[in-house]
């Protein structure tokens, strides 16, 4: 039974057989993103499929408490609140939050139920909090928004690869075969605050600073200009804006960037050099210099980076940023952003809004216009939002300021919450619906390669859950809008999807599960059923209306919350191995639990000496908006001024209670990768 991994946006190709009443993981072979290889998630992933804490009736609340339901109640509950709100607030009063790791078909059968079952624009995602700066970045550069414009073959090809804010072994192991191949004959940059097991096998490792990103890339920019080691031709035949760009960084000299970034001069000249030298070059960004209230230029600088040294479009170069979830890439090209439709179609593009009316048959002035962003949209429940539903997302865990998200939820009039484990945000619904899983139906995925994949349906579900798609349409016929989604078959509903996305930039028109199920490699742009697919963008022009690449006039900035004599440290935080996202599932799955039970705080040595804490020590991080007690993790790789933290844990180990929800102005990302904190020394009893 051959399946994808349900993590990761590389969805690696697993296999599943029968163990007893369970089901067991192994590496698929045959597929040439992970050739067979899994990480310890992706080994241990079927455990969920037949788990014990796995929801498999409805649940309602009655008297303060959950019950289960039958599905007619429960779906009437769901339906009677959304309803009632609509009636009283209209139908802005209702979000719609929805998720990466839902398939393209829930995605977009999702947008068409808030759009036109509901009638709100405040639908957005959990994506949001992950790949938007990225996004604005690329769409202000490119014209366009792909996670790699390139194979992840080219990753182990490239003779110098940049990789900033992201520990690539601990956030997608399986690619650690394309790193080690790339490794044998390339060189290695990582820009990282802390020494990551990344960062040791780098040539060159800059640690700036959480925050000074911009800094450390214009500095870079400016060293490759000064010393006349960009790519005058490509820059004149394929770019604009670089004149302007040229000026900014004229003054952003590499001892200017060790005075606000703490990364010594000459390792920056060092870097750049390398890059400049190399025959070819990749740079990959994380969410490192992306979650932040500046993390759209955080972006932009080193897309300016690419483009003055003329990576984009060569072969085995490139810009590119690593998508996080599952189908966080499929996910927003679908219409999961409040300010998007179908096909990357911008909501406010007459000639969009007209494409897609056409399609769902409606006229192009019903359809809402753009709404709330993921935070903006969770900030304003109890207040201009009194129903939410919340598909497959745990935003009680994984919003910024998650004490106040989490306050507002538990009050707000109406929450409805799909999913399959009872998540710390569906314990505060009104009604509570359980969900099929990865393996249980069938559906696309887009993996950060542009590529389509079809994870077909393999293992039998239990009885109670149902799907998404079914919910969906059962929703809309009680929400007297029946013919929004005629069918929960995923098949039909992917062949609406092709005419939806036909013609827009993330154009699938040319897709079919048929050729998927024949073994074909498409990615999108695929306009036609002829159409081989386009795994490389950028060859001859860029999607913009003059074909060029655009640069950026990007500054560093001041921090929103800076380090000061009351919160003297940095906090910033990230992922580990073996738990993903807010939990939900890996938390859940034994052997993960017992190689990571809990959060903890990674400290210098020197920093915990100043404090008098020992390794393993309980101490406590306050900042302006919560406190969390973690234990100590001394590490000698970390800056010693900045403390780190997973943040797949809820309830009283939540990191998100500390983060701040400062946002991006172009993105709306909420700026999780640097807060101001205190540490306190937790006294032991005794």
């Amino acid at each position: 039974m051959r399946t994808h991994c349900p993590y990761c946006a590389l969805q690696c190709a697993m296999t599943l057989d029968e163990d007893g009443d369970a089901y067991r993981a192994a590496g698929d072979a045959t597929f040439d993103v992970n050739a067979g290889e899994l990480c310890v998630k992706g080994w241990t992933a079927a455990e969920t499929l037949r788990h014990p804490q796995r929801l498999l009736s409805p649940l309602v609340r009655e008297g303060g408490r959950l019950r289960e339901a039958s599905w007619n109640e429960a779906l009437d509950r769901a339906a009677e609140g959304l309803r009632r709100v609509r009636e009283r607030y209209g139908a802005a009063a209702v979000g719609v939050f929805g998720s990466g790791a839902l398939t393209n078909e829930k995605a977009y059968a999702l947008g068409k139920f808030a759009r036109l079952a509901v009638g709100t624009p405040n639908f957005d995602y959990n994506g949001r909090f992950c790949m938007s700066s990225a996004a604005a970045a690329q769409v202000r550069a490119f014209g366009l928004d792909r996670g790699l414009p390139f194979p992840l073959e080219w990753i182990a090809r490239t003779a110098c690869l940049l990789v900033v804010g992201d520990n690539l072994f601990e956030t997608m192991p399986p690619l650690r075969r394309y790193l080690d191949a790339q490794a044998q004959e390339g060189r290695r940059i990582v820009v990282d605050p802390r020494r990551t097991e990344l960062a040791r096998t780098a040539n060159v490792h800059l640690q700036p600073a959480p925050g000074t990103d911009v800094a450390v890339a214009n500095a870079l920019l400016h060293v490759l200009v000064a010393e006349e080691r960009i790519d005058r031709r490509y820059i004149g035949e394929r770019t604009r804006g670089f004149e302007a760009v040229q000026r900014a960084v004229e003054r952003e000299h590499p001892e200017r960037a060790e005075r606000r970034s703490g990364v010594p001069a000459e390792e920056i000249r060092r870097a750049a050099r390398m890059l400049a030298e190399a025959p070819s070059s990749i740079i990959l960004t994380g969410r490192g210099p992306e979650q932040h209230a500046n993390g759209t230029d955080g972006a932009s600088a080193y897309i300016n980076l690419a483009l003055a040294l003329g990576l984009p479009g060569r072969e085995h170069c490139g810009y590119g940023t690593l998508t996080g979830q599952g189908n966080g890439q499929g996910g927003r090209e679908h219409g999961q952003k409040s300010d998007q439709l179908p096909g990357y179609r911008k909501i406010d593009d007459a000639a969009a809004r007209a494409h897609v009316a056409q399609v769902w048959g409606v006229a192009p002035e019903s359809l809402p216009g753009r709404g709330l962003t993921a935070y903006e949209l969770l900030s304003a429940v109890g207040e201009q939002i009194h129903a939410l539903v919340v598909m497959a997302s745990n935003p009680v865990v994984s919003a910024p300021h998650a004490s106040d998200i989490r306050r507002r939820l538990a009050g707000v009039e109406h929450l409805v919450v799909c999913d399959f484990f009872l998540s710390e945000t569906a314990e505060l619904a009104q009604v509570v619906l359980p969900s099929l899983q990865w393996a249980e139906e069938t559906g696309t995925m887009t993996n950060l390669e542009g590529r389509v994949l079809l994870r077909e349906r393999c293992v039998e579900p239990p009885p109670g859950p149902r799907s998404d798609l079914a919910i969906l349409r059962s929703l809309c016929q009680r929400l007297g809008a029946p013919d929004v989604l005629a069918g929960d078959d995923p098949e039909e509903i992917f062949e609406e999807l092709r005419r939806a996305s036909a013609g827009g930039l993330a154009d699938y028109g040319g897709i079919t599960y048929q050729r998927l199920r024949d073994g074909e490699r498409l990615c999108w742009p695929c306009p036609d059923p002829a159409h081989p697919g386009t795994p490389v963008l950028f060859r001859e022009r860029f999607a913009t209306p003059d074909g060029r690449a655009g640069f950026s006039v990007v500054e560093h900035r001041r921090l929103v919350e800076p380090p000061n004599r009351e919160f003297p440290w940095y906090l910033t935080t990230g992922r580990i191995r073996e738990q993903y996202l807010s939990g939900t599932q890996t938390r859940r799955v034994a052997p993960l639990r017992r190689a990571a039970p809990e959060p903890f705080v990674e400290m210098h040595p020197l920093l915990a000496a100043a404090h008098g804490v020992s390794d393993g020590e309980a101490v406590r991080l306050v900042s302006p908006r919560g406190s969390v007690v973690l234990r100590a993790k001394l590490d000698e790789g970390i800056r010693r001024d900045t403390l780190f933290v997973p943040f797949h844990w809820g309830g009283a180990q939540a990191i998100n209670t500390l983060t701040s929800d400062a946002l991006d102005p172009v993105s709306r990302m909420p700026a999780f990768k640097v807060c101001a904190v205190r540490m306190e020394r937790v006294p032991t009893n005794g």
